[in-house]
């Protein structure tokens, strides 16, 4: 029978010279740590924790540097720093070998958390992400990725408005899920928003996506591997070939992978469906295919 879903704690935890937010749901079994992606936040994850929660996992969702609540130093954005931000905070909360689960970005950073360090992870899930390798595009130069990835200037745009253009383009979205991608956003005093990461910043992770080669990083990684990979119908053919291709070369190079495809479902699955993903991950734990 399900646990019942534990209070969460919203905290800023001191680590390495600097302060980033998480949410904290204790549990007896396993710690499951979520990580979100290029420009997202923690709150993209809460309905996915809740479930994993309710199952009795301990879990921890947190705002990356430059992200959310979490300071925003100046550097430090390269895969070397984020997985030693997320390695300190994993040790100063006392988790035992967690679940790592990330989301698009965040699935390249627990990827390359799980090479560094395979001995301090009892298994990872990548959700839409982890086998994102932009310089494996057709004639993709960092000149072209850049031009294509640089987010649109959303700053000062009126909150109301963004919520409901979310509303629109997610419309089979739950209206917390919108409130949680919303959350991707600092409100101002006058009623309008600017992303909480800086436009410089997020084309320093972009360079480091740009730079990281994700198939060196799958023969090191030892602990079992849940992907979940996104196929939109409004997907183009061509990129959803690409992806298809991605996810078979990770399947192929990684010890341990089970993958899971989701029908016409929106890049950030754990927004449109939280409950199928935490499902997945719960019958992994059930089958054995992750350590209980």
């Amino acid at each position: 029978m399900a646990a019942t879903l534990n209070p969460v704690v919203d905290a800023m935890l001191a680590v390495r010279n600097q302060q980033l937010h998480i949410r904290q749901w204790p549990g007896a079994l396993r710690a499951v740590v979520l990580v979100h992606g290029l420009a997202s936040n923690c709150m993209t994850w809460e309905a996915t924790a809740c479930a994993l929660n309710a199952a009795g996992h301990a879990v921890v969702s947190v705002d990356q540097r430059g992200h959310g609540r979490s300071s925003k130093p100046g550097s430090g954005y390269g895969f070397a720093e984020m997985t030693a931000d997320l390695r300190e905070l994993i040790q100063q909360l006392g988790l035992h070998r967690p679940i790592l689960a990330g989301q698009s970005w965040g699935g390249n950073v627990v990827l390359d958390f799980a090479a560094r360090h395979p001995e301090e992870v009892a298994g990872v899930v990548l959700v839409d992400g982890g086998f994102i390798d932009l310089q494996s595009k057709p004639g993709a130069t960092w000149e072209t990725i850049s031009a294509q990835l640089t987010p649109p200037a959303l700053a000062g745009i009126p909150r109301a408005a963004m919520q409901a253009r979310m509303q629109q383009v997610h419309a089979n979205w739950s209206a917390a899920g919108v409130q949680h991608q919303l959350a991707n956003f600092e409100t101002l005093a006058d009623g309008t928003i600017r992303p909480w990461l800086t436009l410089e910043r997020h084309m320093l992770i972009l360079r480091a996506l740009w730079e990281q080669r994700v198939s060196q990083l799958y023969p090191q990684v030892t602990a079992p591997v849940l992907l979940l990979a996104a196929a939109s119908d409004a997907e183009d053919a061509q990129r959803l070939a690409q992806k298809r291709a991605e996810v078979a070369a990770a399947s192929a190079l990684l010890r341990n992978c089970q993958v899971h495809w989701f029908a016409d479902t929106d890049h950030d699955i754990h927004v449109q469906r939280p409950q199928e993903t935490a499902a997945l991950v719960l019958q992994a734990f059930t089958a054995g295919f992750f350590a209980a």
